[in-house]
């Protein structure tokens, strides 16, 4: 029997019965559309993630307090290690070009009955260099405005918008706080950066928000390096070690009452982290291919049993073994390439459908497909069609003709 004849007959047998074989299909299809979503939705995140790194800047780094335990886990040192002397002395570094510490002012700001709830940041010009912010009216803070304790504030764009609506704010004056500011500037956008709202800020100069707080240490601070990356950042590690009195010589991060990470460091770590996720999610929703390749094997034994007496005339009018064969991989294969092409589909809709949602609540979300990932899905599919078609299609090349055609 040419293969062309045994393809037709195959695609009749699965055309008899369209519901017992959109059924068979299920598994197979909430396989590889689960596979699919879960690589697309693994794509997405990770260059959410990344977007939200990448978005502080290439050289950047951040230095942050941390609590450390002395003994019996009593905690030794509070989220108050990084002092105004800390920065003085780091900004001397030679392996430091621009640092710029920050302090977090409390408080709404307001403007005639109009208020904002923003994230107030007290700091000085390299932080507009380090974090690559930019004016879209106006002007951005600088050092003149540091040095003279200037109460100047410059808005976020959805602050601004809160606040003024379209009306343009600068040289008009808001209230943080108690406190006066005449608006100077509106940044440009910057979007969302380690998931919060970055352009929901008010940026005001360091000396008026060590005034206010009247704190004695910094929230953290930010630099970038004059050369090598991770020569500052040994450099900067030793220094606030030697600087705090601190013995750490296996660099256990434990014992350090700061921590130290690089743009390039976060994004390799969550890099990781969301590749691994991405595939422990995959192999979790790839079981599901198994299952439908067992329902499938399930079905095409039903379907030989049903069909014995076909078969048997089949070879009584002169179809070999390997005919039959054949006709029933070609069958499995088929339902699996269908069921596979359906689920590709509904994967690709519903990662599209998230993505329009997720976009609502996260700016930078971007839908993402893995070419790679529906290559893969389809081939595992054929050959879970193929590998669960192998033990009903040799049982239904086996059967004897004349067995066959006695079978009620």
């Amino acid at each position: 029997m040419q293969l062309l004849d045994t393809f037709g007959v195959a695609l009749r047998g699965i055309l008899s019965n369209k519901t017992r074989s959109m059924l068979t299909m299920l598994g197979i299809v909430i396989g590889v559309g689960s596979v699919v979503l879960m690589t697309s939705l693994g794509a997405s995140v990770s260059g959410l993630i990344l977007g939200q790194v990448s978005s502080l800047g290439a050289n950047t780094m951040v230095i942050f307090p941390s609590t450390v335990e002395g003994g019996g886990g009593v905690p030794r040192v509070g989220f108050d290690s990084l002092t105004f002397d800390d920065v003085t002395a780091l900004s001397q570094l030679s392996t430091v070009r621009t640092l710029s510490p920050v302090i977090f002012v409390p408080g709404e700001a307001t403007y005639g009955s109009q208020k904002s709830q923003p994230q107030v940041i007290g700091t000085t010009e390299n932080f507009f260099i380090n974090q690559s912010v930019t004016a879209k009216l106006g002007r951005l803070i600088d050092a003149q405005d540091d040095q003279g304790s200037r109460a100047v504030a410059l808005l976020g764009p959805d602050t601004a918008k809160d606040l003024f609506g379209d009306q343009n704010p600068v040289g008009l004056r808001i209230k943080i706080k108690d406190s006066s500011f005449l608006v100077i500037g509106v940044a440009n956008s910057l979007g969302s950066q380690f998931f919060q709202n970055a352009d929901q800020r008010i940026y005001v100069p360091y000396s008026i928000a060590k005034a206010i707080t009247g704190q004695r240490y910094v929230n953290y601070m930010t630099f970038t390096a004059a050369t090598d990356s991770d020569l500052a950042l040994a450099d900067v590690n030793a220094f606030l070690r030697q600087r705090h009195k601190i013995i750490n010589p296996l660099n256990d991060p434990k014992k350090d009452d700061f921590v130290v990470h690089s743009s390039k460091q976060a994004a390799d770590i969550l890099g990781s982290v969301s590749l691994s996720l991405t595939i422990f999610l995959t192999l979790i929703a790839a079981i599901s291919l198994v299952v439908g390749g067992i329902g499938i094997m399930n079905i095409m034994l039903v379907s030989v049993t049903e069909r014995t007496r076909e078969i048997g005339l089949r070879k009584a009018v002169g179809a070999r073994g390997k005919d039959i064969l054949l006709q029933f991989l070609i069958e499995s294969t088929l339902l699996t390439l269908i069921g596979g092409l359906i689920g590709i589909v509904s994967g690709v809709l519903l990662a599209l459908l998230i993505a329009l949602i997720a976009k609502k609540f996260l700016a930078t979300y971007v839908f993402a497909v893995s070419f790679g990932a529906i290559f893969l899905a389809i081939g595992v599919a054929g050959s879970v069609g193929l590998i669960f078609g192998i033990y009903p299609a040799r049982r239904a090349a086996r059967l004897h003709p004349i067995e066959a055609l006695r079978y009620e």
